[in-house]
C-alpha cells in the first residue's frame, strides 16, 4: 500500500501536464512538503537578472537566457543546447518568417519535458537571428504559475508551451512536445501552414 501511495505521489511531481483543479489545495501541500526533499541539490538558490526568483530551487517568473546558463541549470540547458542540431530545410523557413512574431513562452526548470526542449527553443531562435527583445520566457512553479499570474491570460496547462503572437494575437502554439520536430513544428507555425499542437482537438 506504502509504494503504491509513494508511485502515486512520484507521478503526480514528475507531471508537466495539468492537475484536477479541484484538489489544487492538497495537491500544493503535497508539492511543497515533497518538492523541498526532492529538488535536485545542484539547483540550489541563485541570484537572477532579470525578473524571476527562485522557488525551492526552480525558477518562477520572467527570466531570460543568461539565468538558465548559471550554475543551477547550466548542465541540462547547456549540453541541450550544444547537441541539438535543427535540420537546414526548417531552419531556412524560420529564418524567413519568424520576425513577424512576438514570442512568449513558459517552462519549468523541474519538468523534464521543459528541459528537454527549452534548450532547443533557445537554439532555434538564435540561429535564426530572432530579436531576443520580442521574447518572453516565463518559469513557472509545480502548479503551473508565476509570480504575476501572468499564465492567466494565456490558458496555460502544460509546459513547455510557446505561444506565436501576430499583430498582438495568437496565431498559434507549440505544447509540451514536438508533432514531427520542434524545428519543423515551429516552421509550420511561421509559415503559416496549418498546425495543431499535441493536444489541441
Amino acid at each position: 500500500m506504502k509504494i503504491s501511495l509513494y508511485l502515486l505521489a512520484f507521478a503526480f511531481l514528475a507531471s508537466c501536464g495539468n492537475s484536477n483543479k479541484s484538489t489544487n489545495t492538497a495537491a500544493t501541500t503535497t508539492t511543497n512538503t515533497t518538492s523541498s526533499s526532492t529538488s535536485s541539490s545542484s539547483e540550489m538558490a541563485v541570484e537572477t537578472k532579470t525578473k524571476s526568483n527562485m522557488q525551492q530551487g526552480m525558477l518562477v517568473g520572467e527570466f531570460d537566457k543568461a539565468d538558465l546558463e548559471q550554475e543551477a541549470f547550466s548542465k541540462w540547458f547547456n549540453e541541450g543546447y550544444d547537441e541539438f542540431n535543427p535540420s537546414a530545410e526548417a531552419m531556412a523557413t524560420i529564418k524567413k518568417n519568424i520576425s513577424d512574431y512576438e514570442i512568449i513562452a513558459f517552462m519549468g526548470t523541474w519538468c523534464p519535458d521543459s528541459r528537454r526542449e527549452t534548450p532547443k527553443v533557445f537554439k532555434i531562435l538564435d540561429e535564426a537571428g530572432y530579436d531576443m527583445s520580442n521574447l518572453t520566457f516565463y518559469g513557472v512553479n509545480r502548479q503551473k504559475t508565476t509570480t504575476d499570474n501572468i499564465e492567466k491570460e494565456f490558458d496555460l496547462n502544460r509546459v513547455p508551451t510557446v505561444i506565436f503572437l501576430k499583430d498582438g494575437k495568437e496565431a498559434n502554439r507549440f505544447v509540451e512536445y514536438p508533432r514531427e520536430s520542434i524545428e519543423e513544428d515551429f516552421a509550420k507555425i511561421v509559415s503559416g501552414e496549418e498546425y495543431k499542437n499535441s493536444y489541441a482537438d
